[in-house]
């Protein structure tokens, strides 16, 4: 795989990047995650359990470890559903930059989550994105609390701009807003749940074969 020819699969295919598959031994896969300008990307939640449906399908194992570059994740196969272990969530004290409030936040990679209304993504995302603040640019997230344990938000994803999903990002704006325990965060491409417990992301949400 090359930066080129991820640009060129992530254009042809409308995807929002490209899994590559580096090796495989047993239920394990190490595996490299490019986005649709051809940089790489630290980690992908849904990247991630894409590959740990592969992988499943692949062995006929229901649990299943992705790895990408020193960080693995662990799967578990339910159905249509994967329940990933992501690891460790770090979640930073609130800053301010260009009159906006966010906390900063990492997944393995970088978050800056907005509380607000979830249509401000199209001036926030980009106005945060590329600022000096991260020096290897940022996710961003602004989000809506509608109740207890349910967020509404959109994701405005480095290297991709405006994107439907994403795991880490569910991952960052669960733990940004709500916490340690169970939430459900929406996006437009769909609902994931987020299970935070002592400071370990859990997701869980589907992983289905486009024919």
């Amino acid at each position: 795989m090359t930066a080129d020819l991820a640009r060129e699969l992530s254009a042809k295919h409308e995807t929002d990047g490209v899994l590559e598959v580096v090796d495989v031994e047993g239920p394990e896969a190490e595996v490299a995650i490019w986005n649709p300008d051809g940089s790489r990307a630290e980690l992908s939640g849904n990247g991630t359990r894409i590959a740990a449906r592969w992988l499943a399908d692949r062995t006929g194992a229901n649990d299943v470890r992705i790895r990408v570059g020193e960080r693995v994740t662990k799967a578990r196969i339910a159905g249509e559903l994967v329940e990933q272990q992501l690891g460790t969530v770090e979640v930073g004290a609130a800053e301010r930059l260009e009159g906006v409030e966010f906390v900063p936040v990492s997944v393995g990679n970088p978050h800056a989550v907005v509380e607000g209304d979830p249509a401000e993504i199209e001036r926030i995302g980009p106005l945060l994105e590329t600022q000096p603040r991260f020096p290897d640019r940022t996710n961003v997230q602004v989000g809506r609390v509608d109740g207890a344990r349910h967020i509404t938000a959109r994701i405005w994803e480095r290297g991709v701009g405006e994107t439907s999903s994403s795991g880490t990002s569910a991952v960052a704006v669960a733990a940004a807003l709500r916490g340690e325990g169970e939430t459900q965060v929406s996006f437009p491409g769909g609902t994931l749940r987020v299970r935070i417990e002592n400071g370990q992301a859990y997701l869980t949400g589907p992983a289905e074969r486009l024919e």
